[in-house]
């Protein structure tokens, strides 16, 4: 049969075609920079950046955020190292720094030793209730806007202005800030949930904002960029709902680590956009990258998490086994991973696995003995199935075959 056929799209049934971007997607991965100021992870060793950083780029991501210069002498050494690795690959350095010329110098510093320019990301905050906290004047934010904006572009440097807060503030103020940037030669724009607030509608509706003022100030050729947190749990719905109303480069961190409920996941982003037809590209890597950031950063996922967890691809109840199985048995692994899945495992690096547990059927035990070398005599079926449904749990690889005998 058509394997168009097996599966319906419910996306593509409506009269409105899917949203695909209008641009090729480029993705800036925070992961050693936003990332790492959650509270419960480690900042990991120099050595294990490095990894990641070639790790990203196996992936096609485009750029990532390295550091934040103002952090201190360690900070530096470790974006001057990171970079330098980053000369002959195809992903490119940025940092963060706030509006100030003193936090942009050190980085004119480390593009001089390295030879070549690192992106700024340079940021302020921008919603009233942020401005109304730090008992900032808008007059003063602009001119800081201007001074360090100004400062970077004289001394060859890329540039991306950032509003924090971007989804809470107001236009007018979004207006002074993001034309004072324009003004001065910012190369992209970057909007900001950066306390998770946002829905996918929301985000739409500052996108088509934020196009519609570009265009009018005249910088349609500006880039425009997405950040994205998840504090109400629509950090990657949000991402791509930025994404399909015209953003061009959206950030992310591997795992979704960052601060409070973390960020956007690059995992399940690179995911979804291969899914959804908006990239095309290897991700077999993907698995290698999430057990590398995991070390990394000291946060090792919840086995439920989606793709890469490791109850994902893993199933112990006789019905759902049984289909799999059935998949298998006609020697489809397209289907196999299909059939009970809505993410093809192997695309990501990622294997079906039946277990057997308490709700397990014949077709399990069968299988898993099978898969062992063991042969599945009914006494050997009979034995394990009736440890399996006295188990609280799936049994162990051991138990299985201890019952087996």
């Amino acid at each position: 049969m058509d394997r168009e056929q097996l599966i319906h799209d419910w996306e593509r049934a409506g009269a409105t075609p899917p949203p695909k971007p209008p641009s090729p997607i480029l993705l800036d991965d925070e992961t050693l920079r936003d990332g790492l100021q959650c509270p419960s992870v480690i900042d990991p060793p120099l050595e294990s950046k490095i990894q990641l950083v070639h790790l990203m780029d196996s992936l096609g991501i485009d750029t990532a955020d390295i550091g934040l210069p103002g952090a201190g002498a360690t900070a530096r050494e470790h974006i001057l190292a990171i970079a330098s690795e980053m000369l002959p690959l195809n992903i490119t350095p940025n940092v963060a720094c706030r509006t100030l010329v003193n936090d942009i110098e050190p980085v004119v510093e480390i593009s001089q030793a390295l030879g070549a320019p690192i992106e700024v990301c340079a940021f302020i905050g921008s919603s009233p209730i942020r401005a109304y906290a730090e008992d900032w004047d808008l007059e003063n934010m602009v001119k800081n806007v201007r001074e360090s904006v100004r400062f970077a572009k004289e001394n060859n440097l890329p540039l991306m202005f950032v509003t924090e807060d971007t989804a809470r503030a107001q236009p007018s103020m979004l207006e002074a800030l993001y034309g004072a940037a324009l003004d001065e030669g910012a190369d992209r724009l970057c909007l900001c949930d950066t306390v998770g607030s946002a829905t996918p509608e929301g985000v739409r509706n500052l996108v088509d904002w934020m196009v519609e003022f570009r265009e009018t100030k005249g910088f349609s050729s500006v880039g425009l960029d997405w950040h994205g947190h998840r504090d109400r749990g629509l950090g990657l719905a949000n991402t791509l709902a930025a994404l399909s109303a015209g953003v061009e480069r959206a950030h992310a961190c591997a795992l979704g680590v960052g601060e409070r409920a973390g960020n956007t996941e690059m995992d399940l982003l690179l995911v979804n956009l291969k899914l959804l037809g908006w990239i095309d590209r290897d991700l077999t890597p993907l698995k290698e990258y999430v057990e590398i950031a995991q070390k990394a950063v000291g946060r090792p996922l919840r086995d439920e998490y989606p793709v890469f967890g490791p109850d994902a691809f893993e199933t112990g109840t006789g019905v759902h086994a049984s289909a799999v199985i059935k998949a298998f048995r006609k020697k489809d692994t397209w289907l196999a991973n299909r059939v009970y899945s809505g993410v093809p495992a192997d695309d990501f690096g990622m294997e079906q696995k039946i277990s057997v547990g308490p709700m397990s059927g014949r077709s399990n035990v069968i299988w898993f003995l099978e898969k062992r070398g063991v042969e599945p005599t009914e006494k050997r079926i009979e034995a394990v199935l009736e440890k399996a449904k006295s188990s609280d749990r799936l049994l162990t690889e051991q138990e299985v075959l201890e019952a087996a005998g």
